[in-house]
């Protein structure tokens, strides 16, 4: 089974896509703004995927920042981190 997904996780892999240190991240970010385009989006929902979080593209879509991703992704994994 693989590992749950940490926000420590979610920021490193936010990170490498907008070529930034994690710390660097700032959750409060539309995802679109801070330079995500469609095809990192779905790179980066597989990889989520990968650790058994059930969420789609539709579900990102709808949220307006990288915290509120955090939370969707948080929750639909039983919120154990």
């Amino acid at each position: 089974m693989p590992a749950p997904l940490t926000l420590d996780g979610f920021r490193a892999d936010l990170a490498e896509y907008l070529y930034q240190r994690p710390d660097e991240v700032d959750l409060d970010e539309h995802p679109l703004q801070a330079g995500l385009d469609s095809l990192r989006i779905v790179t980066l929902l597989e990889r989520w995927r990968e650790t058994g979080v059930d969420v789609t593209f539709v579900d990102l879509a709808e949220c307006t920042s990288f915290a509120q991703w955090w939370q969707l992704l948080d929750a639909r994994q039983g919120g154990t981190t």
